[in-house]
């Protein structure tokens, strides 16, 4: 009898929780700019099979029904004075600020959407052998203020497919950030870094104590 009324107690239990549990938070983790490198794991890179179009972008954006693509919408949250949004999110006026060359730009025409971690380096560093749809996520990701960036297209093409020990923005004064934002982009997504860049990497933390990075795992 005593068996039978636990056996019900905890049907009972079973029956009033959830039929799927919530998924585990991915909590944002900060970390001194020198210790972040630390964590980046150290691979030969390979860029064979590389193809941009395996990258889908730009897509619908975070707001599918604002009519803005992800470009836009980039466009619209880093604009120091917003832009007026026109039919078909044709964006007029409006004014940004390029950090990696220290130059003002009234013209969404004259910026370009930099991925921090440029589609082909990511490739090299591990987005190989992710699905399509991964790299549809990383191709568009609005989850993390570092990942996209608005910069003049002078200097997004100055930069190309190039790491940090390939390339560094114009502004030396902008160096610890972009280095951060580079470090953070990686671990987010978990994506490796060569020798050649983790040195590159160290050198420029060692000068910029103050400097701390803050990334959020992507899903």
């Amino acid at each position: 009898m005593l068996t039978a009324v636990l056996r019900g107690l905890a049907a009972t239990a079973l029956a009033v929780l959830p039929l799927t549990l919530p998924a585990p938070a991915h909590a944002a983790e900060t970390l001194p700019l020198a210790e972040a490198v630390t964590r980046l794991p150290v691979e030969t890179e390979s860029r064979d099979g590389y193809d941009r179009d395996a990258f889908r972008h730009w897509n619908t954006g975070t707001d599918p029904s604002d009519g803005c693509n992800t470009r836009a919408e980039v466009l619209l949250a880093e604009a120091v004075e917003p832009p007026t949004v026109g039919p078909g999110c044709r964006l007029s006026g409006g004014r940004w600020f390029s950090y990696y060359d220290q130059v003002w730009v009234t013209s969404a025409s004259g910026l370009d959407i930099d991925h921090m971690v440029p589609l082909a380096e990511s490739w090299d560093s591990g987005a190989s052998a992710w699905t399509a749809r991964r790299r549809e996520a990383y191709a568009n990701d609005q989850g993390a203020d570092a990942s996209l960036v608005a910069v003049t297209a002078r200097s997004n093409r100055s930069k190309a497919d190039q790491d940090p020990a390939q390339w560094l923005p114009p502004a030396a004064g902008v160096h610890c950030r972009y280095v951060a934002e580079w470090v953070a982009t990686k671990l987010r997504w978990s994506l490796a870094a060569d020798e050649t860049e983790v040195a590159a990497l160290r050198e420029v933390a060692a000068g910029c104590p103050d400097q701390s990075v803050t990334y959020e795992p992507a899903v």
